[in-house]
């Protein structure tokens, strides 16, 4: 009696940077680019990805200034939303073999609530365990620039204006900084490009980078079942 074949497991591949960096044009050409290539793709972000965890979001990004958000409350939110995210859609995916792109991921908590809002980051990584069941991504592209730049961006995109956007420039040195000593921490898994060049340079060198390690023989995958 032959056995049946188990249904490989899917990638998981996560944009991170911070604000003004590209990540959400560039997801979207990726994706539109792997889909192209045959690939099973599942583009997402987060916060965010389901019914409950885009509400999350809503109240992330405008929560009013009457009632500040405590960087206990983001973190705890953050990982609410993605608890929701991992168990109804990322792992679902990743077990149909799937290949999933998602626009933030863990690495943006330890950034954000971790390096530049000063939280534990013993705690958030504990938290963040709970919240995913061990999820980790295959692959983590960090698209950096300066923090000028970047705001510079967002300023000129002016209807995408979020509560991060009253954030010191301070601030969001202290979540590149993050990103940057995470991606020294894991070189296996996290990558730096360069976003500070025209869009069409950074998105050649993602897509070659991307493609590239998708066609690598097949490791041990990160997340569990």
């Amino acid at each position: 009696m032959g056995t049946k074949k188990q249904q490989p497991r899917g990638l998981f591949i996560t944009l991170e940077g911070g604000e003004g960096s590209g990540k959400s044009t560039h997801i979207r050409h990726l994706a539109e680019v792997l889909t192209q290539a045959g690939y099973p793709v599942l583009q997402t972000r987060e916060p965010g990805g389901t019914a409950t965890a885009e509400a999350i979001r809503h109240i992330l990004l405008t929560a009013s200034s009457h009632e500040p958000v405590t960087p206990q409350a983001e973190a705890l939110l953050i990982l609410a939303a993605r608890c929701q995210h991992v168990t109804h859609l990322i792992r679902p995916a990743l077990q149909r073999g799937t290949l999933v792109l998602c626009d933030r991921f863990s690495d943006s908590t330890f950034a954000y609530q971790g390096f530049a809002r000063g939280l534990d980051l013993h705690w958030l990584r504990a938290a963040n365990e709970v919240a995913t069941g061990g999820l980790t991504p295959d692959l983590t592209v960090v698209l950096d620039l300066p923090v000028s730049v970047g705001l510079s961006r967002r300023r000129a995109n002016r209807g995408q204006q979020n509560r991060l956007d009253s954030e010191t420039e301070r601030f969001h040195r202290k979540v590149r900084r993050g990103f940057l000593a995470l991606a020294a921490e894991e070189p296996g898994r996290m990558t730096i490009v360069n976003s500070n060049r025209p869009a069409q340079e950074v998105r050649d060198e993602l897509t070659e980078i991307v493609v590239g390690w998708i066609a690598r023989p097949r490791r041990s995958p990160r997340h569990r079942s």
